[in-house]
């Protein structure tokens, strides 16, 4: 899989551009109902800008294209996405449309006590459309990041996403997070199959092999998707499997001390994003994805400070029996090895490190 279209140096060529809605988050000051929280910390929030400041923090160019009130809270979200390293120039303020909020109590989201509410409806984002969104800019990357959030906001938003992920000729390399979310399309009971049109013109989909379409494991929601070059297929705790053409790659998920369940789904696709950009082979593009996931799933947020490259590489490139050792916990990121690799009742991992990260070519082997 290689980017089509000339690789530049150029400030106005990114590695990556994500598209979507992004808004701004209030999280609980304390576990319970959303009626008990008496106080709420504001973050941001969205999967696409998540994936961008991930991709950024990780030493990637970035540029991160949206639409936003001519708001408070508009201001606050350019200003924090930006501070990521993220190019937000080719943000547009809308001053007729709110910039969307959501609250969210501080359970985990597979439980039947989280609850999120959002107030999103008619928002600055919903009014993405191909006349309103500056194309040229959304396709100025090597790769076009998007996910199936942003046709379930509105029409215009949907044919939009029907124009970017349409196949001709000079296009980045499209990558599309399925992210099937049921109550953005409960007025539109043919979401799954909207989502599934989608997919199949993107080169790279992440998708869980039980979201939207329940095909019943990744072989069957291959055969759904043969189309892809990529195809990514997250099977929660077991792990991940990838398939390129008739190859199929599949890397179990690592142990981890999970401080919040949030935000582990962009950490991956901003991981195997990454591994996919410099060239690693698609077993390590798999892993780097597991340890994207691993740096969010133990920290509060939606956002972790990744690990750093050397640090990532030699874990990716651990050999399969200490990969299945690895146990990771909050603050593995920031430190040394000696407290980061430690193998479930055993002495600290090590591995050579694998020099692949040379090779910018976004390329599959």
């Amino acid at each position: 899989m290689t980017v089509d279209g000339p690789r530049s140096t150029a400030p106005d060529v990114a590695d990556v551009v994500a598209l979507g809605e992004s808004m701004v988050t209030f999280l609980p000051s304390r576990p319970g109902r959303l009626a008990d929280v008496p106080s709420f910390e504001r973050a941001i929030g969205g999967a696409e800008s998540n994936v961008a400041c991930v991709l950024a923090a990780a030493g990637h160019s970035v540029r991160w294209v949206g639409r936003v009130g001519a708001d408070g809270f508009g201001d606050h979200l350019v200003e924090a996405i930006g501070a990521y390293g993220v190019d937000v120039s080719a943000v547009r303020r809308d001053p007729g449309r709110p910039t969307g909020v959501y609250f969210r109590t501080a359970g985990d989201r597979a439980t039947d006590a989280h609850e999120v509410a959002y107030y999103r409806a008619g928002s600055a984002a919903s009014a993405m459309s191909v006349d309103t969104m500056d194309l040229d800019a959304i396709r100025s990357g090597r790769v076009l990041h998007l996910s199936g959030i942003t046709p379930a906001l509105s029409a215009d938003c949907l044919g939009l996403m029907r124009e970017l992920t349409a196949r001709r000729p000079g296009r980045p390399l499209v990558s599309f997070d399925v992210n099937h979310r049921p109550g953005l399309w409960r007025d539109a009971a043919d979401g799954p199959r909207i989502l599934l049109e989608l997919a199949r013109g993107a080169d790279l989909v992440f998708v869980g092999e039980d979201e939207a379409w329940d095909l019943g494991g990744p072989e069957a929601v291959r055969a759904a998707l043969p189309e892809p070059d990529v195809l990514v297929v997250k099977q929660g705790a077991t792990g991940a499997t990838a398939f390129h053409g008739s190859e199929r790659t599949t890397v179990p998920a690592l142990a981890v001390d999970v401080v919040a369940a949030v935000g582990a789904g962009d950490a991956f696709a901003a991981g195997f994003l990454s591994a996919t950009l410099r060239g690693l082979p698609v077993r390590d593009r798999l892993r780097h994805g597991h340890l994207m996931a691993a740096a969010a799933l133990t920290v509060p947020g939606d956002l972790a400070a990744p690990p750093a490259r050397d640090h990532a590489d030699r874990l990716a490139a651990l050999d399969d029996t200490a990969w299945g050792r690895l146990r990771l916990g909050p603050g593995w990121t920031q430190a040394g090895d000696a407290a980061t690799a430690d193998p479930v009742g055993g002495s600290p991992a090590t591995g050579d490190e694998t020099g692949a990260g040379a090779d910018e070519e976004v390329r599959t082997p």
